[in-house]
């Protein structure tokens, strides 16, 4: 099921360093970086658990559209506040 990485020692320590007595070090590494975990997309039906592949690229485009509608919304933000700046001034 699994595969094993390779880290300095350092990188170890680090994520050792933050990782909870009741956590796995997969998920400590989750945690960290904000990565989804696949169960619960599993579970919202957005990756197919039993494909990995296809598994693999849901949640890569599931990412992208997640990037790509918060990127949209910084956008509009700035935007609306660029614009209250201008009729303020």
């Amino acid at each position: 099921m699994g595969k094993t990485i390779r880290v300095s020692e350092e990188f170890h320590e680090l994520v050792s360093a933050h990782k909870g007595s009741d956590e796995t070090m997969e998920e400590t590494l989750r945690r960290m970086v904000g990565g989804p975990d696949p169960r619960v997309l599993a579970s919202m039906g957005l990756i197919d658990s039993d494909t990995d592949e296809e598994s693999a690229e849901t949640m890569r485009d599931a990412i992208e559209r997640r990037r790509s509608g918060e990127s949209d919304r910084r956008k509009r933000l700035r935007e609306r506040f660029d614009a209250n700046a201008d009729t303020s001034e």
